[in-house]
């Protein structure tokens, strides 16, 4: 598809708040719905930002997890200094709903993606991109010359993760070296993001992990600065070390995503103070429910792996204790319930936390956003399926 088209299709999406003139209980609601609890969802954010201002680090916050304007817009309100899209076009929707300050935290190789980020930068000021390859450099002081636009870059870092970013410091030296010879970018810091080391289980184990990581970063960020590269953005880690690493002196800022709502996988990792991570508030669950009973001992829900998204882990229903959910299908689930359990009836809802947040929001539209048991607005998940 032609990048313009794209970048059209993406702006297009409509971001703003569903209010409902008559709140209503979720329990009428159709399932599975995706609900999300605006109290706990708010402590979240609170809570992020007090114990980062506390270290005096800033909140670059991951749009990716949540897909919504809205609750960007809140993080920004509780302190943020912008925030993280992973793809140029959750880019593109994001500051279409006038969220300004964006780090897209992928590379881009080809032209028509390097020209969306061109117009994103002529557009208005806040926009930076991360970049780990010369050809990618070359992409994008193409296509920004071409507009007259200028756009600040971050050299990825890859901590062995095998994903994307430069491993070696003379490789990332080297491509400083050419961000310095454009007349289109700037370069103001690095990036450097452990997803293996966000869920280690055991706050210790995970601590040593990210410290050791961290370490091999920050020479190279010495380094680049021994060349003379005014390196000011240290940006990374997330919700599993974020504690961890606002401990260390040169990160700046931390890309913390699932904070905001908090999954499973999550919560399974444990704290600095116990086995589960509690220091945050499951803000969303899914609404289900229970439609068959074929036998005894288990129940059937209306949601499976269209409504869950999990690697590996299934998802956990609270309101029942010792029940373990089986996946049966694309629409289906089983819980099957534990010793002596009573079972809830048909047609009732039960509610679960997710395995995996970012998604399993990718496959709703809507949050159902609700105060004290009452639905009161719809907010759009306008960058659902912004892959690109």
């Amino acid at each position: 598809m032609d990048g313009q088209l794209r970048a059209q299709l993406a702006r297009a999406r409509d971001w703003r708040a569903i209010e409902l003139v008559q709140p209503i209980p979720i329990d009428d609601l159709p399932t599975p719905a995706l609900l999300l609890d605006e109290a706990a969802m708010e402590r979240n954010l609170a809570r992020m930002a007090a114990h980062l201002r506390s270290h005096d680090k800033g909140v670059r916050p991951h749009a990716k997890t949540h897909k919504c304007p809205i609750i960007a817009a809140r993080q920004l309100h509780h302190g943020a200094i912008g925030v993280c899209a992973a793809k140029v076009s959750e880019a593109l929707v994001l500051r279409g709903a006038g969220i300004e300050t964006v780090l897209i935290t992928s590379p881009v190789t080809d032209a028509a993606r390097a020209e969306c980020v061109a117009e994103l930068a002529l557009s208005g000021p806040g926009l930076s991109i991360v970049v780990d390859s010369a050809l990618g450099v070359s992409r994008l002081s193409e296509a920004l010359e071409g507009l007259g636009a200028r756009l600040s870059v971050l050299i990825d870092l890859d901590p062995k993760m095998g994903r994307t970013g430069v491993r070696e410091a003379d490789d990332a030296r080297a491509l400083a070296r050419r961000i310095a010879d454009s007349h289109a970018l700037d370069l103001v810091g690095v990036q450097h993001y452990c997803g293996q080391v966000m869920h280690i289980e055991g706050y210790e184990n995970r601590r040593v992990a990210s410290l050791g990581h961290w370490q091999r970063a920050l020479e190279i960020v010495a380094r680049l600065r021994d060349d003379g590269h005014a390196i000011e953005v240290v940006s990374g880690g997330g919700t599993g070390t974020y504690d961890i690493d606002a401990e260390i002196g040169d990160v700046t800022d931390l890309q913390v995503g699932s904070y905001v709502l908090m999954d499973q996988q999550y919560r399974a990792i444990g704290s600095r103070s116990g086995p589960v991570l509690d220091d945050f508030e499951v803000s969303l669950t899914v609404a289900t429910t229970t439609i068959s009973q074929p036998g005894a001992g288990a129940i059937t829900v209306d949601c499976g792996f269209k409504g869950f998204a999990s690697e590996s882990i299934a998802p956990v229903c609270p309101d029942l204790v010792g029940a373990t959910y089986r996946f049966a299908g694309d629409e289906h689930g089983v819980l099957i319930l534990g010793k002596g359990a009573q079972s809830p009836g048909l047609g009732e809802r039960v509610r679960f936390v997710t395995p995996h947040c970012d998604p399993t929001v990718n496959l709703y539209d809507h949050y159902f956003v609700h105060r004290n048991g009452l639905v009161h607005a719809l907010w759009p998940i306008a960058a659902r399926g912004c892959s690109w």
